[in-house]
């Protein structure tokens, strides 16, 4: 009997390149990506384990995993720095480039 491709094992692969690319777009995409990766990941493993000797592919749904899951903790913390940032600097001084000048001369102290 021939083997069969673990179902959505290319798609979690995917997903998971994806949410460690989309950390980088303030990290919001990559934590959709990377929670749709591990969520896919856990649906396939146990459609693998029940039958392992059926599926072929499972390689592409650990790599998949592991990296869904760094690229939502990545996201996370990009998140977390963009909040932390806005709180710090303000929200005006992002759309303002002379305000945020100055704030940074008085975070660097005087010289």
């Amino acid at each position: 009997m021939e083997k069969q491709q673990i179902p959505n094992g290319t798609l979690v692969l995917v997903m998971g390149i994806l949410s460690i690319v989309g950390c980088c777009c303030y990290g919001i995409p990559g934590l959709i990506f990377g929670i749709v990766a591990i969520v896919l990941a856990g649906k396939a493993t146990k459609i693998y384990k029940v039958a392992p000797e059926t599926y072929s592919g499972f390689g592409n749904v650990k790599a998949g995993k592991i990296m869904g899951i760094i690229g939502a903790i990545l996201s996370v913390l990009m998140v977390a720095y963009i909040l932390w940032f806005i709180s710090f600097f303000g929200m005006e001084a992002l759309e303002n480039p002379e305000l945020m000048q100055e704030r940074m001369q008085e975070l660097m102290g005087p010289q």
